[in-house]
């Protein structure tokens, strides 16, 4: 697993040690992914919810993102994201916070904040892709413009449209599915 394009470009990324507890977006769906969204990120402030080894807020920050929260409940995954950042040179633009989505979601709503770009990988088996959108809907972290990606298995239906989003794009990669809203 390495970090795809960017200024980081071609870095490899510490893996999780168990596959199942943490699963890292691929860097092929990464690839495509960013091809889908546009190849820079320059400026934007990203959070990446449920980010196991960081890899996709990274690779914003790599494209030229300014800010990257990564937000994972499980300990390997937050020191995971926290010695990629280091290792990529990141660790000044990385935040690393040790709640839940919903938790997170919550604070970061109180605090004001806005992202250009929110990356939500939860586990499959949590069929969250709903309840991510109305956890988002009522407490609005994206900013005008500004794209949600939401990661999802093939099994788990994802809405055209839920309160304020509205899906622009959906891509299947395998067991994969990539469901871009605005």
């Amino acid at each position: 697993m390495r970090i795809v394009s960017g200024s980081a470009g071609g870095r490899v990324l510490k893996a999780p040690t168990n596959a199942d507890v943490i699963r890292p977006t691929s860097d092929k769906v990464r690839q495509a992914l960013f091809n889908v969204l546009g190849q820079t990120c320059d400026g934007f402030a990203v959070l990446d919810l449920y980010a196991g080894t960081g890899a996709l807020g990274l690779e914003a920050l790599s494209r030229g993102a300014v800010k990257a929260v990564l937000v994972d409940s499980g300990r390997e995954a937050q020191a995971l994201c926290k010695e990629n950042a280091q290792a990529l040179g990141f660790a000044d633009q990385v935040q690393v916070l040790p709640f839940s989505a919903d938790r997170a979601i919550v604070k970061l709503h109180e605090k004001g904040e806005k992202f250009e770009l929110i990356f939500a990988d939860p586990p499959y088996a949590q069929q969250a892709v709903a309840m991510l959108l109305h956890k988002l809907a009522e407490h609005p972290l994206l900013s005008e413009g500004g794209r949600l990606v939401l990661e999802h298995g093939v099994e788990e239906a994802s809405p055209e449209s839920q309160g304020p989003f509205a899906r622009l794009d959906f891509r299947a990669f395998g067991d994969t599915v990539v469901s871009i809203y605005g």
